[in-house]
């Protein structure tokens, strides 16, 4: 039998960026019998979820739900919408938009990776500018996508996608736009209809506090009209008889029932707070991260102040500092788990996660454990990030706002 709760005393400290912990009331709604999916209490479940999702989405249209994980809702997001050999334009912030653009050419779709070279593109959030260039150029329109990562978890950059969504009005170009927030969702803020985003991708286990197992597609007008033409294979995926059948609650397969009723749970606790409150506290937790990688004399991942993520920080280790031989002892001395580098920037830079169902004094323990770990590995530190995030707090109280 497999030990899976092998954590001698206490709570081990999850702070990667997703999947999240998991709030005890969350928990306890799981755990409820699973009902019939065909029968009355389950519609009314169905419509109560798909209605709270609008609210967190922040849109009037429809949103589906899916029993999968993010990468299946990248690929519902691209299948609905377009046809084989479809030009889409996708802009290299991390690892996360790296693997969507390779699922997008493994789907016959010709996909063009725009960014910036090197590792220090991986530093940086979606350049607007690139993109309003490159549609200005696209005159016969053969563009038929834009996909970007609204904050991207491999790096702790949060882009801007009210300025993508002006780069592409400003080149008068028809091409959808697509978002990724699966990490950002319910952590920062986020505006599907506002912004202007036809086909919007998330994930159950980040700021929504649930196990993996449940994704998203948030649809724009636009998006559904696409779908009408779109000639890649999909049956699974398929919005149009999510679209029907969810009018009654309802979908046209088994769906995840018992983490359905965890995302109702969820849903209650962030909108009972309000969403609002919930942004604010991520913000102020992330200044407290970079408050303490500042003060250790370490370079954060993100090198745009004005784009640090609410939802993780990345730090980057000194040269010749494996940061999973750091991730790893912290992990085994202080039963802290940490987020690792990916792709570029492998072995060079761990994340601290710090979103969800997290407090002050959760993230000052996984600071210290951070701490400790760094000192243990050889790595000469300037000043005590403990300290610094503590004083941080200290000066910043909690607003009665926020207070949910």
């Amino acid at each position: 039998m497999l030990n899976l709760d092998f954590h001698p005393t206490g709570r081990h400290f999850l702070q990667i960026p997703g999947p999240s912990p998991v709030p005890d009331r969350v928990l306890r709604a799981m755990s409820l019998p699973t009902i019939d999916h065909r029968g009355p209490e389950f519609g009314a479940l169905g419509l109560k979820v798909l209605a709270d999702m609008q609210k967190i989405f922040k849109t009037q249209h429809p949103v589906m739900i899916y029993p999968a994980s993010g990468t299946g809702a990248w690929e519902a997001a691209l299948v609905n919408t377009l046809s084989a050999g479809d030009h889409v334009l996708m802009f290299e912030t991390g690892h996360f938009a790296s693997l969507w653009n390779k699922l997008a050419t493994r789907l016959g779709l010709k996909s063009e990776f725009l960014g910036l070279p090197g590792v220090e593109g991986w530093r940086q959030g979606v350049k607007a500018d690139m993109i309003e260039a490159r549609l200005k150029a696209d005159t016969a329109h053969s563009i038929k996508a834009v996909c970007v990562v609204h904050n991207e978890t491999s790096t702790g950059v949060t882009s801007d996608m009210a300025a993508v969504r002006r780069a592409i009005d400003n080149a008068k170009h028809p091409a959808l736009l697509m978002v990724d927030t699966i990490s950002g969702l319910a952590s920062a803020d986020y505006r599907h209809d506002e912004w202007g985003v036809d086909v919007t991708v998330s994930g159950s286990q980040k700021g929504l506090m649930l196990p993996p197992g449940i994704s998203f597609n948030a649809l724009s007008p636009k998006a559904i009209e696409a779908s009408k033409t779109s000639t890649l294979p999909k049956s699974f995926w398929a919005w149009d008889e999510m679209l029907e059948i969810n009018k009654t609650g309802y979908f046209p397969y088994t769906p995840n029932t018992n983490l359905m009723y965890g995302l109702s749970e969820a849903c209650d606790m962030i909108l009972g707070q309000g969403l609002d409150v919930v942004f604010a506290r991520h913000k102020r937790w992330s200044k407290g991260a970079c408050a303490a990688v500042t003060a250790w004399g370490l370079p954060i991942q993100c090198a745009d102040p004005a784009l640090y993520s609410p939802i993780l920080t990345g730090v980057m280790t000194p040269e010749g500092v494996d940061a999973d031989a750091v991730r790893q002892l912290i992990y085994e001395r202080f039963d802290c788990s940490l987020g690792t580098g990916l792709g570029k920037v492998k072995g060079r830079m761990f994340r601290i996660g710090h979103l969800g169902d997290c407090n002050d004094l959760t993230l000052i323990a996984a600071l210290s454990a951070c701490e400790m770990g760094l000192k243990l590995s050889g790595v000469k530190l300037a000043g005590s990030g403990v300290q610094a995030a503590m004083d941080y707090f200290s000066a910043h109280p909690i607003p009665a706002l926020i207070r949910g």
